[in-house]
């Protein structure tokens, strides 16, 4: 009796045995289709708040929306040039298709391009430029009319003879170039013909607001606190630049500008303390950026391309570039970024300003 048991047992066992060795076979597992991966590269937290809060979120959004199965990875260099680099073959180790970079330098990213060619990935330079290689794609938004918005304002609302302070940004980076480049392009003007007075400049590493603070205080050091007007490029510097305006008791007194639309820079603005920023719509640079890597992930080069509008020459090819319009931002339509859900008046209508928020 207990013989003729064990026989079914026996040959149910082995059938079992069978049925597990075909599941888990090393064939069947190649069937199976693996997740695509597209990184996302951050420079610094200093440069600006908004890649940790804005464009981070919006990219991640974004692409999970286009496709739930894609995973982001996602890293902030904190300033570290090498340390992106780093994060760029660690996120090419781990299988990702497209890495989407906003570079710490724009030489830096170059390395980064050679390191995903190698790998067979894509790269998109994302808000900066990449130099000394082409990536696959360029989304951005036109930032040198940026630095031409923020002179433009100074220029129109400046008196005859003003003395003008530039704390630019960090110039190793594309962006922080043409911040500056558009500034001059439309204050030299004014400087040579004695409209204004250029008193004081500097370029401020990794946009750091403590060096941009230090620039400052030594401008105005210089200047004995002659100076009615300051370029800063951001509202991370722009608030360095009004801590040091607000020690001698000179803010609301000066202008200043930034960039960004920071919840800080438009209180800034509500209260008096920062005259302008200039906005420019992150979601929309995400989206697209989301959009084409997406692409570039399953291998449609041509859908990816067809995505962006023009091209730029950055000295190793003619990129396929998406490059967003900007728009100036002052007490008069501060409520304009709310229309477009950037931000809300509880954010915004605090401290100082919330006395003078009439949105």
């Amino acid at each position: 009796m207990l013989r003729r048991l064990l026989v079914p047992v026996a040959i149910a066992t082995t059938a079992l045995i069978a049925a597990g060795c075909t599941q888990g076979s090393p064939a069947a597992e190649q069937e199976q289709p693996k997740a695509l991966s597209i990184a996302f590269l951050m420079p610094c937290s200093t440069c600006a708040d908004r890649f940790e809060s804005k464009d981070k979120p919006y990219f991640t959004d974004a692409v999970k929306a286009i496709d739930p199965s894609i995973t982001v990875i996602a890293n902030n260099a904190q300033g570290d040039a090498a340390v992106q680099l780093q994060q760029a073959e660690s996120a090419l180790t781990n299988g990702a298709k497209v890495i989407v970079v906003s570079p710490f330098t724009a030489e830096a990213g170059a390395s980064i391009v050679a390191k995903a060619d190698a790998a067979g990935a894509k790269v998109i330079a994302y808000d900066g430029g990449i130099d000394g290689a082409a990536p696959a794609a360029y989304v951005s938004f036109q930032n040198q009319k940026v630095g031409e918005l923020q002179g433009q304002y100074l220029l129109d609302h400046l008196p005859q003879g003003a003395t003008v302070a530039m704390i630019n940004g960090d110039i190793t980076s594309a962006p922080g170039r043409d911040f500056k480049a558009g500034a001059h392009k439309v204050l030299d003007p004014a400087f040579a013909s004695g409209r204004l007075k250029l008193g004081y400049e500097s370029d401020t590493p990794g946009f750091d607001p403590a060096k941009g603070q230090a620039a400052m205080e030594q401008g105005l050091t210089k200047l004995n606190d002659k100076v009615q007007g300051v370029i800063a490029p951001n509202d991370g510097l722009a608030n360095a630049v009004i801590t040091a305006l607000t020690a001698r008791k000179l803010n609301g007194k000066v202008l200043v500008t930034g960039q960004d639309a920071t919840d800080a820079g438009l209180t800034a603005i509500l209260a008096g303390n920062q005259s302008m920023t200039v906005y420019k719509s992150i979601r929309n640079e995400a989206d697209a950026a989301a959009k084409i890597a997406v692409a570039l992930a399953k291998g449609d080069t041509a859908g990816a391309t067809a995505l962006t509008t023009t091209t730029v020459d950055n000295g190793s090819g003619k990129v396929p570039s998406l490059l967003l319009d900007p728009m100036a931002i002052d007490k008069d339509n501060v409520g304009d970024v709310i229309k477009d859900g950037f931000t809300t008046k509880d954010k915004i209508c605090v401290g100082e300003a919330a006395a003078k928020c009439d949105l």
